[in-house]
């Protein structure tokens, strides 16, 4: 059945990534190309890392992931950017609060990450944000991490991990998040 204002055309939620060198003008290339296109934006998240620019998109959308695709691959194309879509349940409203914030500094190291998120993670760490960088200098580099999520099993089962992963020569902090849901 075609669409109708009576019987409009269904909309399905897809999951748009969209991964490339950082320029001037992606975001309002591509969510420009998105609403000629008749779609919606749910939740959003972008971000520079490095050189690169990345985009993740929830869309909602009447087609399916190639008509998504079709609608999006010129732009992409044309902002050398990697297209990637899959086809999701949506979710909007469906937030997670955070109730802790941990801070990590260390040596820049292959395995930081691993190390800590392993602790915290054995711990009861839900992690809902993590975000990193490097710092200090070419000779000196410094992993700075900052996570936030939800202590399932309590803050001290969160700072026991984190006093073992200090004695691994890595700096943390942990603090408590007020959230005023309600």
């Amino acid at each position: 059945m075609a669409s109708s204002p009576e019987h409009p055309a269904k909309k399905h939620w897809y999951m748009l990534t969209l991964v490339g060198k950082d320029r001037s003008g992606i975001v309002a290339h591509v969510t420009h190309a998105l609403y000629e296109g008749g779609c919606n934006l749910g939740e959003t998240s972008m971000m520079r890392l490095g050189t690169s620019f990345t985009i993740m998109m929830m869309v909602e959308h009447a087609g399916n992931v190639k008509s998504l695709q079709n609608l999006l691959q010129t732009e992409a194309d044309s902002l050398g950017l990697h297209l990637h879509i899959d086809h999701i349940e949506g979710g909007l409203h469906q937030h997670h609060e955070p109730d802790v914030r941990i801070s990590v500094y260390g040596a820049d190291r292959a395995g930081i990450v691993a190390q800590v998120t392993q602790a915290l993670s054995e711990a009861g760490l839900d992690i809902l944000d993590l975000a990193s960088d490097v710092g200090g200098t070419e000779s000196e580099p410094i992993y700075i991490m900052r996570i936030e999520g939800q202590a399932k099993e309590g803050i001290a089962a969160l700072q026991s991990a984190l006093d073992i992963v200090k004695q691994q020569g890595v700096d943390a902090h942990l603090s408590a998040i007020d959230t005023l849901v309600g």
